[in-house]
């Protein structure tokens, strides 16, 4: 009997072409050139991943975010991701003066010491998302955009700013995980196209983690190249997860090195920007993925 035949066959043809650029702050951001960094800043005391920056006094709170801001850029990050609501399953929800409270003065002293870095603010609270852009932030990212509709469309569009739409469910419920997130997103990049906001200033995020059980987290990480079919950046937010947990039976404070895979496979399927904590670790694995995947790497000694 002949061997069997094990070839994968020939790759899918990469997108003739990739989503429109963006300028933020002065620089463009060319997606398919290479995998952006957006680093995380929480600014809550609960946060899952352990690394929730508020403390007693503000003005403590706001010089650690800065100094943590700051290193994340010295080691590679494009953006800056400040949240002062949790997202963690069970969270408790915080109120609009509160999160107010933790996060404008932190937006601020991040662009008064970091004046060239985009921040993007994690919030779906319209009136978070104003004050957050008069203090200096340059994104918004919202984690109901799929859920509650594209509530921060109206700020995004009257500010002409990049606008994160992030899909979630209320229960993981799925007859194809990654169509029907698909779906979802196409049909909330639509909501806010109607809402003024313009096409290329909208990334989606297919929300790993938010209203999926693990089993379905793994199997949109290994759909995520059909995600191009929307034609708009995609940002992927794996980091720490509690997915990466269950698989290697870890606790949130072990689970780099799973980041890291997820990281390299979310780029083989191109996605344009991964959110992450530890920005290091994950700029290398960018930088190594992007040589193989994206290609343009040349080397010098040949």
């Amino acid at each position: 009997m002949g061997s069997a035949d094990l070839s994968l066959g020939p790759p899918e043809p990469l997108p003739e072409s990739a989503p429109a650029p963006l300028r933020i702050r002065g620089r463009e951001f060319r997606f398919g050139t290479r995998t952006f960094v957006m680093g995380i800043l929480n600014v809550t005391p609960d946060s899952f991943s352990r690394d929730g920056l508020l403390l007693g006094e503000r003005a403590e709170t706001v010089g650690l975010a800065v100094a943590l801001g700051a290193r994340m850029v010295d080691e590679g990050a494009d953006f800056l991701d400040v949240g002062g609501e949790s997202t963690r399953p069970g969270h408790t929800p915080v109120a609009e003066a509160d999160e107010l409270g933790r996060v404008i003065d932190v937006v601020r002293a991040l662009r008064e010491h970091l004046p060239d870095v985009p921040l993007s603010i994690d919030t779906s609270k319209p009136a978070v998302a104003e004050a957050a852009l008069a203090a200096g932030a340059d994104i918004l990212n919202d984690v109901s955009a799929v859920t509650s509709g594209p509530a921060l469309a109206g700020p995004a569009a009257a500010h002409g700013v990049p606008y994160i739409l992030m899909h979630s469910r209320a229960r993981p419920e799925y007859h194809d995980v990654v169509a029907e997130v698909i779906d979802d997103l196409r049909a909330a990049v639509s909501l806010a196209e109607r809402a003024g906001c313009r096409g290329e200033q909208l990334i989606v995020d297919p929300g790993f983690g938010f209203g999926k059980t693990a089993q379905q987290n793994l199997e949109l990480l290994s759909g995520m190249r059909a995600l191009r079919a929307l034609g708009r950046p995609v940002l992927l937010g794996t980091s720490r997860k509690s997915t990466i947990g269950k698989v290697l039976d870890l606790p949130v404070e072990e689970r780099l090195e799973g980041t890291l895979a997820t990281t390299a496979l979310g780029i083989a399927a191109l996605v344009d920007i991964v959110r992450v904590h530890d920005v290091a670790a994950n700029v290398r694995v960018a930088r190594m993925s992007d040589a193989v995947v994206r290609g343009g790497w040349q080397d010098e000694g040949s």
